[in-house]
């Protein structure tokens, strides 16, 4: 049972055991998942991590190419922060 619960993990890498317990009975094996959990453990099996996603490359217009702001308000979303952190740094001084 040990060589068909390893086999079935490596050939579905992202089972985990409780998903394997529900196929072994077409194997032929009737089994519980308790069991099959301590042999999972005692065979250090464990299910494989995924790939992050990555990030989106592509603009609206088709273009691969990120922008990046090359003079003041070419990238307005950093003026408009900068902005603000000015105008509260202004506020507070005159709170103070």
């Amino acid at each position: 049972m040990t060589a068909d619960i390893i086999a079935l993990a490596i050939q579905y890498g992202r089972y985990g055991y409780r998903r394997i317990t529900a196929m072994l009975p077409r194997a032929g094996w009737v089994v519980n998942v308790k069991r099959v959990e301590r042999i999972w453990r005692r065979e250090g099996l464990k299910v494989q991590q995924r790939q992050p996603k990555r990030g989106r490359l592509w603009l609206n217009d088709g273009s691969c190419i990120r922008l990046r702001p090359e003079y003041p308000s070419h990238v307005w979303s950093y003026d408009f922060v900068e902005d603000r952190t000015h105008k509260q740094s202004f506020i507070y001084r005159l709170l103070s």
